[in-house]
């Protein structure tokens, strides 16, 4: 049985700060959806490209990672989380890049299990298709997942959440008037015209 001020097992104050929490939260997933968007395009181009002038699958993922992670950093930490406290640019994009290199693991391990791995027993996994599906789907869904994850943790710190603004107070009645004074009276409905 819940008291009144409660609403289930959460306390009817906390429902203002969970929805500032929930709202700040969707608002930062659909800014670093958006930025790794812009990233992964970037990403994807110039993986093709190096791909189509010859270089190493590796080191075309290897490359086009590094190229587009510094995007990435850029709009992550100017717009995604750029209300969240920023104290030493340097540590940041230090630790942006340490966390992205895991992230680039991840997506190096899918690219060399099919590549390599599956390739061995099946040449179709050495096509550019199929290093376009597990490098740039498979293992950057997979590493976008743990980026996001990290970055929010590691890398842009504690949220600068607005205070929830208090629920008004209901109106206070009026105290009723003298009864030595006259009271007006409600004003009189109007009275129907008839048609003619």
């Amino acid at each position: 049985m819940t008291g009144p001020g409660t609403v289930g097992i959460v306390p009817a104050a906390f429902l203002p700060a969970l929805r500032a929490r929930f709202g700040a939260l969707v608002r930062e997933l659909s800014k670093f959806g958006t930025v790794g968007g812009i990233a992964f395009a970037i990403d994807l181009a110039i993986f093709n490209v190096l791909l189509q002038a010859g270089f190493e699958s590796l080191l075309a993922k290897t490359i086009s990672t590094v190229l587009a992670t510094t995007v990435a950093f850029a709009g992550n930490r100017f717009w995604t989380w750029r209300h969240r406290e920023h104290r030493n640019m340097a540590r940041q994009y230090t630790m942006f890049f340490l966390l992205n290199g895991v992230g680039l693991g991840i997506g190096l391990t899918c690219l060399a299990i099919s590549h390599y791995g599956l390739g061995a027993i099946w040449p179709e996994f050495q096509s550019p298709l199929a290093d376009n599906i597990s490098g740039q789907f498979v293992g950057t869904a997979v590493g976008t997942l743990f980026r996001f994850w990290s970055y929010r943790r590691f890398v842009f710190g504690d949220a600068v959440l607005p205070e929830p603004v208090p629920a008004e107070p209901p109106p206070v009645a009026t105290a009723p008037a003298d009864p030595g004074t006259p009271q007006s009276a409600p004003p009189a409905a109007p009275r129907a015209v008839p048609r003619l």
